[in-house]
């Protein structure tokens, strides 16, 4: 499974993927996107699972998780927002991902 995560503001160095030392964590961007198109609807529910899972074991209060699985041509779209309570978890759970 391919990771698609977006909306991370913090700058990060590619050949790394590492954040810069300078980056301000203000809990202003607390929210983690993902969005894939998978060949079926069980594929994008064990990618929800999975995801959840992962969304879980980063949270220390209860992570906020909308998503919809909808038909698409080549398949079925996963679309997910993870609303953590802190831009930290945010992170952490964002670089667990790669």
């Amino acid at each position: 499974m391919s990771d698609a995560i977006n909306k991370c503001s913090a700058q990060e160095t590619a050949a790394c993927c590492c954040v810069d030392v300078g980056t301000v964590m203000d809990n202003t961007d607390c929210t983690a996107s993902y969005s894939q198109v998978f060949t079926d609807q069980q594929q994008a529910q064990q990618a929800l699972a999975a995801l959840t899972d992962k969304a879980r074991a980063v949270e220390s209060d209860p992570c906020d998780i909308n998503s919809s699985i909808n038909p698409v041509d080549g398949g079925f779209q996963l679309d997910v927002d993870f609303i953590f309570c802190c831009q930290a978890e945010t992170l952490i759970f964002q670089l667990g991902l790669r």
